[in-house]
């Protein structure tokens, strides 16, 4: 293909991209991630996954999407806006995540790409693409960083430096070639508040995080009981954790999103500490229909709730 159609191509999906609701849209080309290989050979092996052991799969499709899609070329990253427009009202309530506030982002993004690919197939024509979205193992991070949709923070996550970084990522392999977009530089400068801030230690170096440690990793990914010399290290939250995202300057540029499907159920942002304490897996279900917080189930919440007190 010439570099006018890539040009053509590219251009196109990033217009149907902003069509459908994605806050940015950026192409990087399929290959070998070299400089994140030894990164997350050095993070495994000091067990900095805790006990998300599916981490420790796929190690050479992590790091090269060709292997995960045979005949991949080009890697289409996609964001999509999380940023709410209120928050809980009681300022003594557990508090949830902002990303679980809405429908699982799983959901909403995976629709949404599916529409992307079905624009691209009856733009371009016989192409093969593969939808992904935190479910699989691809390293979203380093691939919206080389498409220039960010940077890797102190924390870890992605920061633009037009949007903060309350946002989901989503990716779609394709196996044409196309026009692609470079990397944008660290804007993080000297700052340390997402370091200083960690109640818990876990980000034990830049951009190294220590997911063991994690509030988010205690609260949704452990089973176990929660150890108990991380009492009082929670500062209230019973699901996830933005402290980290919270503190960055960058996020000052943050703008409530616009997708229905992300908006809480209207008794969430209403519940007392007290509602929450006493909350029945009937208004459990009801309040996180859909949820991300399902992931924790009902006893996993209470167990969480119970911690804090």
């Amino acid at each position: 293909m010439n570099s006018s159609l890539k040009n053509k191509y590219s251009e196109s999906i990033k217009a149907k991209a902003k069509d459908l609701g994605f806050l940015s849209c950026g192409i990087s080309k399929a290959e070998f991630l070299e400089e994140e290989a030894p990164r997350l050979e050095k993070w495994l092996k000091e067990k900095r996954n805790g006990e998300m052991k599916y981490m420790e799969n796929h190690f050479d499709k992590r790091l090269d999407p060709r292997i995960l899609f045979e005949g991949c070329k080009s890697v289409v990253s996609l964001l999509v806006n999380y940023f709410p427009a209120e928050k809980q009202k009681d300022p003594e309530a557990p508090i949830v995540s902002t990303y679980a506030f809405g429908e699982d982002y799983h959901f909403v993004i995976k629709r949404k790409l599916n529409e992307l690919l079905l624009f691209i197939q009856s733009e371009i024509g016989e192409v093969n693409g593969r939808i992904f979205v935190d479910s699989a193992p691809v390293m979203d991070k380093a691939w919206a960083k080389k498409s220039g949709l960010g940077w890797i923070g102190k924390n870890s996550n992605l920061i633009s430096n037009k949007n903060g970084s309350f946002f989901f990522i989503g990716e779609l392999l394709m196996d044409v070639e196309l026009e692609y977009d470079t990397e944008i530089k660290d804007y993080c400068g000297t700052c340390t508040r997402c370091i200083d801030a960690c109640p818990t230690g876990a980000i034990i170096q830049p951009q190294v995080v220590d997911g063991s440690k994690c509030i988010s990793y205690f609260t949704i990914e452990l089973k176990d009981a929660i150890p108990q010399q991380m009492k009082g290290q929670f500062e209230n939250r019973m699901f996830g954790c933005d402290i980290c995202q919270e503190v960055c300057p960058w996020n000052r540029f943050s703008k409530p999103h616009s997708e229905s499907a992300f908006l809480p159920h209207a008794d969430l942002l209403e519940m007392t500490k007290l509602q929450w304490q006493n909350i029945s897996k009937e208004a459990f279900n009801v309040l996180f229909k859909n949820s991300a917080v399902k992931r924790t189930k009902y006893s996993g919440l209470k167990r969480n709730i119970e911690f804090l007190d």
